[in-house]
């Protein structure tokens, strides 16, 4: 769903899925702005079997959709859970795990901390995740002997098109950021707006990206001004508006 903003005020475009756009939104109203909601991955969960918990000393979660997953596949809660962001960490606590920790907000980050934390004597890590993933923790923890198993979660699946809503909005200049926060969204965006032929209404749009690697994914667009977060929190993405 699109929320179209008022003339006099440049909109800001979420292209988070549905799920996780609905709190971003609110995040947005309440500093001032007004969100326009344009999901351009549609998150599908995969599985229905119960997890094998077998031998499994901790659950590892790299996504908010890796949660919610794993807690439609467990009643399970008292596992420690080690997650890649406080968003995440977040989600697994309104999901009921009570042993949560956190790490800095990227694979690499998560990876070092669980070198750190995790002794391989007391048994396997489960990561349940996407389809695709953008850093493969089990071979960082290999050489550490730290056996980690990965189950698919869920997969993202790339919109094939911009709703008309979204289509006018650009058309009108009513969208003033646009913000993305993973480099398949990013490419997603730019491979729609091109097939849209609306390239040119990035003159007056500023991308807000949670990393470069996020902004690299827009390249071949002409965009006003591209911030990157300092930080790979949805917070620090917050911080780079005006207000």
């Amino acid at each position: 769903m699109v929320l179209r903003p008022a003339a006099a005020m440049a909109g800001v475009l979420v292209t988070r899925p549905e799920a996780d756009a609905a709190e971003l939104a609110e995040a947005l109203r309440r500093r001032g702005h007004t969100p326009l909601i344009e999901p351009l991955l549609d998150i599908r969960f995969t599985g229905t079997e119960p997890l094998d918990l077998t031998g499994v000393q901790a659950l590892v979660f790299t996504s908010a959709n890796g949660v919610r997953a794993a807690a439609g596949r467990t009643h399970i809660r008292d596992l420690p859970v080690h997650a890649v962001g406080r968003k995440t960490a977040d989600a697994a606590r309104q999901a009921g795990f009570v042993h949560v920790t956190a790490a800095a907000g990227d694979g690499q980050a998560l990876a070092a901390d669980l070198t750190r934390m995790i002794d391989p004597a007391k048994g396997r890590l489960l990561h349940v995740g996407g389809a695709a993933v953008a850093v493969d923790i089990g071979a960082l923890l290999r050489p550490h002997g730290i056996n980690l198993t990965r189950v698919v979660g869920y997969e993202a699946v790339a919109a094939g098109t911009l709703s008309a809503a979204s289509l006018d909005a650009l058309d009108q200049g009513l969208i003033g950021y646009a913000m993305f926060f993973s480099p398949r969204t990013a490419r997603t965006f730019a491979s729609l707006l091109t097939s849209h032929g609306r390239q040119a209404a990035c003159a007056r749009i500023t991308a807000l990206c949670l990393s470069a690697a996020v902004a690299a994914g827009l390249d071949g667009l002409r965009f006003q001004e591209v911030r990157t977060a300092d930080r790979m929190e949805a917070e620090a993405m917050l911080e780079l508006l005006p207000g």
